[in-house]
């Protein structure tokens, strides 16, 4: 019974982490888009 116990637990750990990872991700790479447009935006304004 406890090792069934240990199983799910670490499943369930292992999940959130999955989780918090591509969320993470996902937010990481929506700021650099957000950067890249500043910058295209800069360059044209000084053309």
């Amino acid at each position: 019974m406890k090792t069934s116990f240990k199983h799910t637990a670490i499943l369930i750990l292992a999940s959130a982490l999955a989780v918090l990872f591509s969320t993470g991700c996902g937010t990481v790479r929506g700021f650099g888009r957000d950067v890249g447009k500043v910058g295209d935006g800069i360059e044209k304004s000084t053309r």
